[in-house]
Protein backbone atom coordinates (compact mmCIF):
# COMPACT_ATOMS: atom_id res chain seq x y z
CA UNK A 1 0.00 0.00 0.00
CA UNK A 2 1.31 3.35 -1.00
CA UNK A 3 2.31 5.79 1.57
CA UNK A 4 0.07 8.63 2.25
CA UNK A 5 0.60 11.77 2.20
CA UNK A 6 -0.93 14.06 5.58
CA UNK A 7 -0.80 17.29 3.32
CA UNK A 8 -1.73 16.66 -0.15
CA UNK A 9 -3.00 19.99 -1.02
CA UNK A 10 -0.99 22.95 1.06
CA UNK A 11 -3.23 25.24 1.72
CA UNK A 12 -2.14 29.20 1.66
CA UNK A 13 -4.55 30.60 3.99
CA UNK A 14 -5.24 33.93 6.00
CA UNK A 15 -8.09 33.98 7.43
CA UNK A 16 -9.08 35.62 10.90
CA UNK A 17 -7.71 32.97 12.79
CA UNK A 18 -4.01 33.71 11.90
CA UNK A 19 -4.53 37.46 13.07
CA UNK A 20 -3.47 38.03 16.47
CA UNK A 21 -6.28 40.95 17.77
CA UNK A 22 -6.72 43.22 20.36
CA UNK A 23 -4.10 44.82 22.66
CA UNK A 24 -3.89 41.60 24.65
CA UNK A 25 -2.94 39.95 22.62
CA UNK A 26 -0.11 41.95 21.54
CA UNK A 27 0.78 42.52 24.83
CA UNK A 28 1.53 39.00 25.79
CA UNK A 29 3.99 38.74 22.63
CA UNK A 30 5.48 41.91 23.57
CA UNK A 31 5.84 41.06 27.35
CA UNK A 32 7.46 37.63 26.11
CA UNK A 33 10.90 39.35 25.52
CA UNK A 34 11.85 37.13 22.51
CA UNK A 35 12.80 39.73 19.74
CA UNK A 36 15.10 38.86 16.34
CA UNK A 37 15.52 42.06 14.35
CA UNK A 38 15.91 41.43 10.35
CA UNK A 39 16.60 44.39 8.66
CA UNK A 40 13.90 47.15 8.65
CA UNK A 41 11.89 44.57 11.17
CA UNK A 42 11.89 43.84 14.32
CA UNK A 43 10.18 40.19 15.19
CA UNK A 44 9.42 39.65 18.42
CA UNK A 45 7.29 36.03 19.14
CA UNK A 46 5.34 34.19 21.85
CA UNK A 47 5.18 30.21 21.59
CA UNK A 48 1.05 29.41 21.04
CA UNK A 49 -0.21 25.96 21.28
CA UNK A 50 -2.67 26.12 18.24
CA UNK A 51 -1.95 24.31 14.79
CA UNK A 52 -0.83 27.57 12.73
CA UNK A 53 0.77 30.83 13.38
CA UNK A 54 -0.72 33.87 14.05
CA UNK A 55 0.73 37.49 12.48
CA UNK A 56 0.11 40.81 13.75
CA UNK A 57 2.14 43.72 12.90
CA UNK A 58 2.86 47.38 13.87
CA UNK A 59 3.28 49.70 11.01
CA UNK A 60 3.84 53.56 12.82
CA UNK A 61 3.69 57.03 10.52
CA UNK A 62 7.35 57.67 10.63
CA UNK A 63 7.45 54.81 7.87
CA UNK A 64 5.55 57.02 5.44
CA UNK A 65 2.29 58.04 4.20
CA UNK A 66 -0.69 56.20 4.30
CA UNK A 67 -0.39 54.67 1.22
CA UNK A 68 3.43 53.07 1.66
CA UNK A 69 2.53 52.22 5.22
CA UNK A 70 -0.32 49.45 3.26
CA UNK A 71 1.70 48.68 0.60
CA UNK A 72 4.23 47.34 3.23
CA UNK A 73 1.45 46.01 5.37
CA UNK A 74 0.25 43.66 1.67
CA UNK A 75 3.41 42.64 1.36
CA UNK A 76 4.07 41.70 5.08
CA UNK A 77 0.83 39.64 4.99
CA UNK A 78 1.21 38.27 2.06
CA UNK A 79 4.36 36.81 2.52
CA UNK A 80 3.27 35.33 6.16
CA UNK A 81 0.84 33.58 4.11
CA UNK A 82 3.11 32.12 1.53
CA UNK A 83 5.56 31.47 3.65
CA UNK A 84 3.93 30.52 6.99
CA UNK A 85 3.78 26.85 6.36
CA UNK A 86 7.72 26.29 6.12
CA UNK A 87 8.35 27.85 9.22
CA UNK A 88 9.24 25.79 12.37
CA UNK A 89 7.33 25.51 15.71
CA UNK A 90 4.01 27.80 16.36
CA UNK A 91 4.16 31.34 17.35
CA UNK A 92 2.02 34.26 17.50
CA UNK A 93 4.20 37.10 15.51
CA UNK A 94 4.36 40.63 15.76
CA UNK A 95 6.27 42.60 13.72
CA UNK A 96 7.28 46.09 14.08
CA UNK A 97 7.88 48.41 11.12
CA UNK A 98 11.23 50.45 10.96
CA UNK A 99 11.74 53.43 8.07
CA UNK A 100 13.00 51.64 5.07
CA UNK A 101 12.46 51.82 1.31
CA UNK A 102 9.66 49.91 0.05
CA UNK A 103 10.73 46.29 -0.52
CA UNK A 104 9.87 43.04 -2.36
CA UNK A 105 7.37 40.80 -1.28
CA UNK A 106 9.99 38.06 -1.46
CA UNK A 107 12.61 40.39 0.52
CA UNK A 108 10.26 40.39 3.33
CA UNK A 109 9.74 36.77 3.07
CA UNK A 110 13.10 36.04 3.55
CA UNK A 111 13.58 38.71 6.59
CA UNK A 112 10.84 37.07 7.82
CA UNK A 113 11.39 33.81 7.42
CA UNK A 114 15.13 34.26 8.97
CA UNK A 115 13.53 36.00 12.16
CA UNK A 116 11.48 32.98 12.51
CA UNK A 117 14.19 30.55 12.20
CA UNK A 118 16.49 32.42 14.70
CA UNK A 119 13.17 33.11 16.66
CA UNK A 120 12.70 29.25 16.77
CA UNK A 121 16.30 28.44 18.10
CA UNK A 122 16.42 31.11 20.85
CA UNK A 123 12.67 29.68 21.95
CA UNK A 124 13.94 26.15 22.27
CA UNK A 125 16.75 26.98 24.07
CA UNK A 126 14.61 28.52 26.61
CA UNK A 127 12.07 25.81 27.03
CA UNK A 128 15.10 23.16 27.61
CA UNK A 129 16.29 26.00 30.55
CA UNK A 130 13.13 25.73 31.74
CA UNK A 131 12.65 22.00 31.48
Amino acid sequence: MPAVDPDPIRRYRYTAAHRLGGDKQFQAVFDNKLRKNAGPLSVLALPNTLDHHRFGMTVPRRVGNAVTRHRIKRRLREAFRLNQQGWPGRYDLVVIVHPHAVLPMMKYAQLLAQAVDQLHVVAEKRRARQA
